[in-house]
């Protein structure tokens, strides 16, 4: 499973502007750079158009314009042709404090493409101050960093370019409801709190934000995040493990579609699927 069209497309529209915008050119002038006429550079940067050029204009864009060919259709960050080839997997230490910087930097370079994140626990950007508080207890990030990064996740995610979804065993919150398991020492109020919370903002965010639910008893995942086309992350504790070939982000972007296909609980049923959860408990 390759790229979809939408995503290169996107892609190489954004490098193509860029690129437009570095020369300094109106574009009648930039296409006389690149060897096009002004109607073919328009259609290049229509967002109507999903057909990519033909390979002999990418190389001569790539060529007049000094950047890889990668970096042009949007395979690469690397943009020099020089630069060394980015490894197909990378470690990434978790700040400290809290790691905005890093997941900032990708979030914003996957913008307009799709999220899909397997949270750890309850997703960050829908978790009250009081779980956030109790879930670092045990952790060395302060309340106060976990608490900005969770306002960031929920800023960023009211954003109107997103598109994220997430995935999530259903078991995860009938033990949040019941106080089973993780959550057996935090108080019934706190848990019902969280339960209306995340109903409220699930309604509120969709459908640029989707949580689907699945059986974790059927189904298993790891933590993980799949940035768009570009990259995806797995979350193995105050460490990131980085994927950036093609082949390892395409094989979790499978991964979790077959999650969202087997989910118990579809997106648009959630938010009332867990006010019954809440109300059926107490």
């Amino acid at each position: 499973m390759g790229l979809d069209k939408r995503d290169a497309s996107r892609l190489f529209r954004d490098r193509m502007e860029q690129l437009l915008s570095r020369s300094g050119r109106n574009r009648s002038g930039f296409a006389r750079e690149i060897g096009v006429d002004r109607s073919a550079l328009s259609q290049l940067l229509s967002e109507e158009v999903t057909r990519l050029p033909r390979a002999e204009t990418l190389i001569r864009i790539a060529s007049t314009c000094d950047v890889s060919l990668d970096w042009l259709l949007g395979l690469s960050q690397a943009e020099d042709v020089t630069a060394a080839i980015k490894p197909s997997l990378e470690l990434e230490e978790a700040q400290n404090g809290q790691d905005t910087t890093l997941l900032y930097e990708w979030h914003t370079e996957a913008a307009g493409t799709k999220i899909r994140y397997i949270p750890t626990t309850i997703p960050d950007l829908l978790r009250t101050d009081a779980v956030i508080s109790y879930e670092s207890r045990e952790n060395k990030r302060t309340l106060a960093s976990r608490i900005d990064e969770a306002n960031n996740r929920l800023a960023y995610t009211r954003r109107p370019e997103t598109d994220m979804e997430v995935c999530m065993p259903m078991q995860r919150l009938v033990d949040l409801a019941q106080g089973t398991g993780t959550w057996s020492d935090l108080a019934e109020p706190a848990r019902m709190a969280q339960l209306d919370h995340m109903a409220k903002l699930i309604d509120d965010l969709y459908p640029s934000f989707r949580l689907y639910l699945y059986d974790g008893q059927v189904n298993f995942a790891a933590p993980y995040t799949v940035f768009g086309p570009l990259r995806a992350t797995v979350y193995i504790g105050d460490m990131y493990l980085v994927l950036n070939a093609k082949e390892g982000v395409t094989a979790l972007t499978r991964h979790f579609d077959n999650l969202i296909r087997a989910a118990n609980v579809q997106a648009h049923e959630v938010a009332d699927w867990i006010a019954a959860l809440r109300d059926n408990t107490t």
